[in-house]
């Protein structure tokens, strides 16, 4: 059974100093160790350590065989985006990571499929960049869940998802920047707390404001299981209900009419959220995602699902055809 995993971050193992550079900012640095890791520097200070797998091509081919899996939708990692920039330096950043993505997809076609970044704080410059990238064959884009705490409903980025919808770009929302995450550092739960409220937070901005009612040939896919707003849904309909003054005052259409209208990865770890999410969404809208090659994500790439007591056609929904159908792609060019 074809497995894609549609939610994989990557980083160029060698990049240019942005900080001197542009000459200011918190720009991601990579200082390479000699065990094969390398500390992420943001702005001169120690962010993270990551693995050789965010970066060797091979070595993560070799991973995902022993899950099964043989193609991975590659993205940059969201502490990249760097929407915080000049609109201008954001997309000299965007250039050279969406080249790397590019790259890498060209030699390896049958393992890699590639997303794209965006200088989402300038439209102009985002549509141009998401035009030459169609030209480069990418079949979509990841974005945040907000840009420099603006909420994606703003008509500011309508430009962006129009010329989606026109160019038939796919879009993936990652959450980053997570709401409250000064006062919330203790326990991890920016990670744990922030981000499945963030990605909450975009599902409503887009339903609320209207962007799926006046796009709806819009390919959107929400990371980590749509965060917390399958969960949710109820309280979020009730609201839309009992308080339309403050709710539905740009979108007069239930929440609950949009479900199944977008897409969602699996990453719960839990089949019965799995289960219930499958219940709302149907398993045409559930793609196999995992995060890798970080901690938090499902590292054995589905194999709570692979041992589960699903149909198998629910399994290969999620395994392939959704991701498939979501980038528009043929499954011929994998096998």
């Amino acid at each position: 059974m074809l497995k894609i995993d549609m939610h994989t971050h990557i980083i160029p193992k060698e990049m240019p100093n942005w900080f001197e550079k542009f000459g200011y900012g918190n720009f991601i640095q990579l200082i390479q160790n000699t065990n094969n890791t390398a500390d992420m520097m943001q702005g001169g200070k120690f962010f993270r350590t990551i693995s050789d797998n965010c970066w060797d091509e091979d070595l993560r081919i070799n991973e995902y065989k022993t899950n099964n899996t043989s193609v991975q939708v590659v993205c940059t990692i969201p502490v990249m985006f760097s929407y915080w920039a000049k609109g201008k330096d954001c997309l000299e950043l965007s250039e050279f990571l969406n080249d790397h993505i590019a790259d890498l997809t060209v030699r390896y076609p049958k393992n890699y499929i590639g997303l794209a970044t965006l200088p989402m704080q300038d439209p102009e410059l985002a549509t141009k960049e998401l035009e030459r990238c169609k030209k480069l064959g990418f079949p979509g884009i990841q974005i945040g869940s907000n840009v420099n705490q603006m909420n994606l409903s703003d008509p500011f980025f309508f430009p962006i998802f129009e010329a989606c919808e026109r160019l038939g770009m796919s879009i993936m929302i990652h959450p980053w920047q997570m709401m409250g995450f000064d006062e919330i550092q203790k326990y991890w739960l920016p990670w744990l707390v922030g981000m499945p409220a963030e990605t909450s937070r975009a599902a409503c901005s887009l339903i609320f404001g209207g962007v799926f009612e006046r796009l709806p040939n819009l390919r959107v896919c929400f990371s980590h299981a749509g965060g917390s707003f399958l969960p949710t849904l109820g309280r979020v309909e009730h609201g839309f209900n009992c308080r339309p003054d403050l709710v539905a005052v740009d979108n007069k259409v239930n929440p609950r009419d949009y479900v199944g209208k977008f897409w969602v990865d699996c990453i719960t770890h839990d089949i019965d959220l799995l289960k219930y999410i499958l219940k709302l969404q149907g398993s045409k809208k559930v793609c196999l995602g995992s995060d890798y090659p970080f901690p938090l994500g499902d590292l054995e790439i589905g194999k709570f699902i692979e041992k589960s007591d699903l149909s198998m056609s629910v399994k290969e929904d999620i395994f392939s055809n959704s991701t498939l159908e979501w980038l528009d792609l043929n499954k011929s060019l994998f096998q």
